[in-house]
């Protein structure tokens, strides 16, 4: 596993070197809360990642994904968090359509965003 990096969480880290879950496990486990509207079975794209940096470290493309990269609903730089693993270190954004309306995410820089809702 690896550290993770949430840029518009205002960076935060999350050293996730234990988890041998899916990234979206790995998340919850942490104590980040993050959307999952099919609970974590890739049949929807609520829970997908933004992968900013890292790519290489993700582990290869499920069908799940596959589908829906064909359907242009996840696009190149974008994972499914509930069917990707991690194999190193990664900086990630939520995807503005994939963000809480409780949590206030930030620019990627780190600075304040727009509030949602």
């Amino acid at each position: 596993m690896g550290r993770v990096v949430i840029k518009n969480l205002y960076n935060q880290e999350l050293d996730l070197l234990d988890c041998k879950r899916s990234l979206l496990h790995c998340l919850l486990e942490s104590g980040q809360d993050w959307m999952h509207a099919c609970g974590g079975k890739g049949r929807c794209t609520t829970c997908k990642v933004q992968v900013l940096e890292g790519m290489a470290s993700l582990s290869v493309l499920s069908p799940a994904e596959l589908k829906y990269r064909e359907k242009k609903l996840l696009l190149e730089d974008e994972r499914l968090s509930c069917q990707v693993r991690l194999s190193g270190d990664i900086t990630i954004q939520v995807p503005e359509e994939s963000q809480l309306p409780h949590i206030r995410y930030s620019n990627r820089d780190g600075s304040q965003a727009k509030a949602n809702g």
